[in-house]
């Protein structure tokens, strides 16, 4: 019986503010996801580290060296050492839960950045029961499993997860002709999607063969990081379920040409003591 994940339901391809939509304001800034949902966004796009002290903040990096005005490694400094660092010298980083409470009708895709935030990770999303309206993804299918052992059992809808690198390269070798076995398996487990880079190099990595191959097993395909325009229209053509981006104006300009913008109002991010 195919399973049901509240997070993928969504008329038409779902657009991903990729890091809040990086393009316009300091990536996995509080600015940037409030931006992103001034302009209709529903889907955030972000990830997750966890401080020496058990706190997840939505940060792409294991240092503070490239986007912020700090340096050290996330997971060795304490909160309150991350918290003085400002992205692109203004914003702060924002803790995960700040996220999920400022804008409680966002879904919000999280990639696991780091083994150390699989635990806090967990808390986080049982203390704000936003197990729901989040997919789990990651580089690294060991920790894609470790987290899908902490997930809770619903009898109605699942927590949406995603192909670890393994199933992404047995799902492209499927689209070639290879085996099934193992892609038929993880669906079974919970798996809902594959979220793919959109090429390599000049390469398309997401063909007409794997879009389809996916949808025969059950997955949705979102495909990231998709900033030129013909690209969006081109995977949209092929009939990918989602596309991450940093340019927000395009992709939504892209699909509302196509009728497949549709708008959303997840609401206002709330202020403290509102």
């Amino acid at each position: 019986m195919r399973r049901s994940y509240e997070f993928l339901d969504h008329p038409g391809p779902i657009p991903f503010a990729h890091r809040g939509g990086a393009g316009g304001r300091p990536e996995n800034s509080m600015a940037a996801f409030q931006r992103a949902i001034d302009l209709g966004y529903r889907y955030l796009e972000t990830d997750a580290h966890a401080t020496a002290d058990g706190v997840v903040v939505a940060f792409h990096d294991r240092t503070l060296d490239r986007v912020t005005d700090r340096t050290g490694t996330v997971a060795r400094l304490p909160h309150s050492e991350v918290a003085r660092a400002r992205i692109a010298g203004i914003e702060p980083i924002p803790r995960l839960e700040d996220v999920l409470g400022a804008w409680p009708d966002a879904r919000v895709n999280i990639d696991l950045k780091d083994a150390p935030v699989i635990g806090p990770l967990a808390e986080v999303l049982h203390r704000t029961n936003a197990w729901h309206r989040v997919c789990l993804t990651s580089f690294s299918t060991r920790r894609l499993a470790q987290m899908r052992a902490r997930l809770p059992l619903y009898t109605d809808r699942d927590v949406c997860t995603a192909l670890g690198p393994r199933g992404v390269m047995a799902l492209r070798a499927k689209s070639y002709g290879g085996p099934t076995a193992k892609l038929v398996r993880l669906a079974a487990t919970g798996v809902a999607c594959a979220q793919v880079p959109h090429g390599l190099g000049p390469l398309p990595f997401v063909t007409e063969a794997f879009v389809e191959t996916a949808h025969r097993l059950g997955l949705k395909v979102h495909a990231w990081t998709v900033n030129e325009r013909a690209a969006m229209e081109r995977l949209l053509d092929l009939g990918v379920d989602g596309i991450m981006t940093d340019d927000l104006i395009a992709l939504r300009h892209v699909l509302a040409a196509r009728g497949q913008w549709a708008r959303t109002s997840p609401g206002r991010r709330q202020e403290a003591g509102a």
